[in-house]
């Protein structure tokens, strides 16, 4: 869908179906993702604000929780899925970056060493990303998978590889195939923008960016509310 089309879209998207409808008569959508979901989620609830109750993790402080990589969401992903009563009716969801990043393996810090291991090397990333997968499906909510977005040259820190992102997305993909869920490929969207809305480097987006990755992100929930 066109960001363009945005508009006239959301008036053909609203549900009907009483079950699937929140005491506002609008269906749940949860977002679990890393610092780059916690960016756009706010511009996601702002386009979706009269067809659907947006929500993401929050922390003991109420803030936006950053869900991180496949290690923690293996730990985390039932309480998750049990906030606001558990009931979703699409889950958009992302988890990659943090396994990509290098870590100490005597401390377990983030590390700036490119000679340091993987948070989830990719044989562990598949693991746990279909340890995920199998509980997202159990909730028989629409399920989104977006894909890692790219690292930019330069050094970040922790060190990622930026070759790693594709390395980790054909992984997920793989997985997403698998279990018939659809991709919202933020990596291909991002990738011809980077230095339009990337942070020079860092993995993070500028407020443009954050901007620009939430209307893709509306529009792919967007079409999993039409009925």
């Amino acid at each position: 869908m066109a960001i363009g089309s945005f508009a006239a879209a959301q008036d053909a998207a609203k549900p009907e179906a009483a079950d699937e409808r929140t005491e506002n008569g609008l269906p749940n959508v949860l977002i679990l993702g890393d610092s780059i979901s916690i960016g756009y989620t706010s511009h996601v609830k702002q386009l979706l604000r009269e067809n659907a109750n947006v929500f993401r993790p929050t922390n003991a402080k109420g803030k936006p929780e950053n869900c991180a990589g496949t290690v923690n969401g293996v730990k985390q992903i039932d309480r998750w899925l049990a906030a606001e009563g558990g009931k979703w009716n699409v889950i958009h969801f992302n988890f990659g970056l943090h396994d990509l990043k290098r870590v100490n393996a005597k401390t377990k810090k983030n590390s700036n060493n490119p000679d340091d291991p993987h948070q989830s090397n990719p044989e562990l990333y598949e693991k746990q990303l279909s340890q995920i997968v199998t509980k997202l499906l159990a909730t028989k909510a629409k399920l989104i998978f977006a894909t890692t977005t790219p690292v930019p040259a330069g050094g970040v820190k922790p060190h990622r590889d930026v070759n790693d992102p594709e390395r980790y997305n054909e992984i997920a993909k793989k997985i997403m195939k698998k279990n018939d869920i659809q991709v919202n490929d933020l990596f291909a969207f991002a990738e011809p923008k980077m230095r339009e809305i990337q942070i020079p480097v860092n993995v993070h987006f500028t407020k443009k960016g954050s901007e620009y990755l939430g209307k893709q992100v509306a529009e792919a929930i967007l079409k999993n509310l039409k009925r």
